[in-house]
């Protein structure tokens, strides 16, 4: 068996190849801590709580599939649950054919969640599904304590990790939506109709004294979620407007795609020197990077670091998401990233396909890049290599393989359609300079009068060469 252990003092390759990684500090500096005591032995009512994740149990519901697969999904969660700020104390699982309507598990399992609850001093109770609003309602009401679903616990992540004013707005846009359907109080607050005078408390701008409280928030939420994608879109046009100037040079483009935490960004640093932020956590990174790369040709090509994609992927979270999404759609050729030292590998891949396939991006070229094989078993690459064979296997960290990684991307670039046989006279030195960064030569060579090419260019460039011209 070949021996991956390896020590970074060691390697020279592994030292500082992501940069300074400022942005990464930043994040670290303001982690969550575990608090001091629960909340459970003085406060009774859930609205007066905060919303602290930071001691929680986790409940599954196992439908399907074996005991690997829900093992893997605990997993996943727990990752989840950590990356958000919590301390993930127990975990249930209950089998059932289905969830159960009222509860999401049944009866008997609601009670031991709640002595499970009691005895750990949890704080809130993270299920593994996205929950009906009656689901979420009558478990919180059974259990006392604060209960999300998967939904919510990974815009929570995204809300954390958004940087950009796009990324916060398409956060605050999946959130919202929702929000739309969850609003709830306790001991029905918001059903109450408003009093008072100004249209009923609610000021310029209420439906009156009969509108109850829950009406409000629910016409407030619609407001500010057109606000929010009428801003989205003048915010895609500028997207818009820069994809298009690559196109009009026909530049090639390359985008990244993958699981969350698979080493896209650190694939990006390793191709690009780019810098990007690089953390060992689920969905480190939301915003694009665009950078600028050359094949060894000279051709110019630009490879974006995407948003990572996980298990049932919220589908509010896909909408909200689906102009920086559109980078994956419209690229010539996808990297698609894989972790091969995660349990279930072929999982990742059956999942990111899912989604690629929801936002249109199935039918373009795919180039499967097996990451991180330095911490992968030897045994999962064999049997990786056997099942697909077309796949590169790489380590973002030590570097291992990317020549290889290279070389396949250069090859499935697609080439200029145009061919073309022209004499440019020496004084036309940029119209030679524009064919070494979007063309492709077939050879060269010099002459008296100027400088025969035979070549391969996009259509604007070959208008250009039109005056030169010469027959074979």
């Amino acid at each position: 068996m070949t021996d991956l252990s390896y020590d970074d003092a060691d390697d020279p390759e592994v030292v500082d190849y992501d940069g300074d990684q400022l942005d990464l500090a930043e994040r670290l500096s303001l982690r969550r801590v575990a608090g001091m005591s629960t909340q459970l032995a003085d406060i009774t009512e859930v609205e007066y709580r905060d919303l602290q994740l930071e001691r929680v149990v986790l409940v599954s519901v196992w439908t399907q599939g074996t005991q690997a697969d829900v093992d893997n999904a605990l997993a996943e969660l727990k990752l989840l649950a950590e990356t958000a700020g919590s301390d993930v104390l127990e975990a249930l699982v209950q089998r059932r054919s289905h969830p159960d309507p009222a509860t999401f598990i049944g009866r008997g399992k609601v009670d031991e969640l709640r002595e499970v609850v009691i005895a750990t001093g949890a704080d809130t109770v993270i299920c593994d599904g996205e929950l009906e609003p009656a689901q979420l309602r009558n478990l919180e009401d059974r259990v006392r304590v604060k209960v999300i679903d998967r939904t919510a616990l990974i815009l929570d992540i995204f809300a954390q990790h958004a940087k950009s004013a796009e990324g916060k707005a398409q956060v605050e846009l999946a959130q919202l939506q929702y929000l739309r359907q969850r609003l709830r109080g306790w001991g029905g607050n918001l059903s109450r109709q408003a009093g008072g005078r100004a249209a009923g408390g609610a000021g310029i701008g209420g439906r009156g004294p009969g509108e109850t409280k829950i009406e409000t928030d629910r016409r407030r939420i619609r407001i500010r979620i057109q606000m929010l994608r009428k801003r989205l879109r003048e915010m895609d046009e500028v997207r818009a407007t820069k994809r298009q100037e690559r196109q009009r040079n026909d530049v090639p483009s390359v985008a990244i795609v993958g699981y969350t935490n698979a080493g896209k960004s650190s694939l990006l640093n390793r191709l690009t020197g780019a810098g990007v932020l690089v953390e060992d956590a689920l969905f480190a990174t939301l915003d694009p990077t665009t950078r600028r790369s050359e094949s060894s040709d000279g051709r110019i090509y630009t490879l974006t670091d995407t948003v990572g994609f996980v298990r049932h992927l919220p589908h509010d979270l896909v909408e909200a998401f689906r102009s920086t999404l559109e980078e994956s759609v419209l690229a010539d050729l996808l990297l698609h990233v894989v972790d091969g030292s995660d349990p279930d590998p072929e999982g990742q891949i059956r999942a990111v396909r899912t989604v690629l396939g929801e936002i249109g991006a199935s039918d373009v070229a795919e180039q499967l890049v097996i990451n991180k094989i330095d911490r992968a078993d030897a045994a999962a690459l064999t049997a990786l290599r056997s099942q697909y064979p077309d796949a590169v296997f790489v380590s973002a960290r030590t570097g291992a393989g990317l020549p290889e990684l290279k070389e396949r991307v250069e090859q499935r670039l697609p080439r200029p359609s145009v061919a073309v046989r022209a004499l440019v006279p020496y004084d036309r030195g940029d119209l030679v300079n524009k064919i070494h960064q979007f063309g492709e030569f077939v050879s060269q060579e010099h002459t008296p009068d100027g400088t025969l090419l035979d070549v391969r260019v996009n259509p604007d460039l070959a208008a250009e060469l039109a005056a030169f011209v010469v027959a074979d």
